[in-house]
């Protein structure tokens, strides 16, 4: 990526914050021993590591509060998916065999964003199909990917993180995580234990936003009325904060509703997840 230390947040240099919880994690046939920490690497995704780089620092804050080793490949680069999106499969599979080695000796891969963990995850698998070395590799990447909030509650098995965030808010789930990761209930089971926040519900909240990536460029207009059905869901809910696990949701919704001149404020989970704390 363009800048390995996201911006002004230097990830490298964010100080574990204790060792790990106690107990068996258990996953891909990894059993890890009671008293050593899990590791992780961070795949930051384009977005984040270009316009959010504050979103990659609370999601290793938070990992680290949880006392996992997180590390930041420096040679990371985006994971292809506009590209595949887009139908040029060459340099799209080009991309991937980077991200192959860039994470090759990573027990696990922790990405903030459903979309960047469906494509990682599930459509190398599709982009190598016939490829048997390439698809090998695919296949060990995809058994190690996990989108942020599905880490913490399907890996690290925890739901209350002492987090507070005063307030109403309302959830947004991405297409990608719900239909190609097919996590549905993380993100509200970890949303459920943050204290002070009232969460309300999101009128035909899974429905799409509009952005798609490309789609947005391809057909501005679709988009652009995707979003404003979606901004008058969640305006329609009173709610003070609009809540994501994609930046690129809440970049398409938010935009559409600071031209409103809404205050509504979005956030990424983990930036929820990384605000006070019991």
């Amino acid at each position: 990526m363009g800048d390995p230390t996201l911006g002004c947040y230097d990830l490298s240099r964010l100080l574990p914050l204790g060792p790990a919880k106690p107990g068996l994690r258990r996953n891909v046939g990894i059993t890890l021993a009671r008293t050593e920490p899990i590791k992780v690497s961070l795949f930051a995704t384009c977005i984040i590591d270009q316009l959010f780089p504050q979103v990659g620092a609370s999601v290793v804050r938070v990992l680290r509060r949880m006392g996992v080793d997180v590390d930041f490949p420096p040679d990371q680069t985006c994971c292809g998916q506009p590209l595949y999106n887009a139908g040029f499969t060459r340099q799209a599979r080009q991309l991937a065999q980077r991200v192959f080695s860039s994470f090759a000796e990573s027990s696990y891969v922790v990405v903030p964003s459903g979309s960047c963990a469906a494509m990682m995850r599930v459509f190398y698998l599709d982009l190598f199909a016939g490829d048997q070395q390439n698809y090998a590799r695919a296949q060990a990447l995809s058994d190690k990917v996990y989108e942020f909030s599905e880490f913490l509650v399907r890996v690290l098995e925890v739901r209350d993180l002492g987090a507070v965030y005063s307030g109403t808010a309302a959830y947004h789930p991405s297409c990608h995580l719900l239909r190609e990761v097919g996590e549905r209930e993380a993100p509200e089971l970890l949303l459920g234990q943050v204290a002070d926040l009232n969460l309300v519900d999101l009128p035909q909240a899974e429905s799409c936003c509009g952005f798609g990536g490309s789609f947005s460029v391809k057909y501005p207009h679709i988009s652009e009325g995707m979003g404003a059905d979606k901004a008058d869901n969640v305006l329609a809910t009173g709610a003070e904060t609009l809540i994501s696990c994609d930046m690129g949701c809440l970049m398409q919704i938010g935009g559409t509703l600071s031209r409103r001149g809404s205050d509504i404020k979005v956030r990424h989970l983990a930036q929820v997840l990384d605000g006070e704390t019991r």
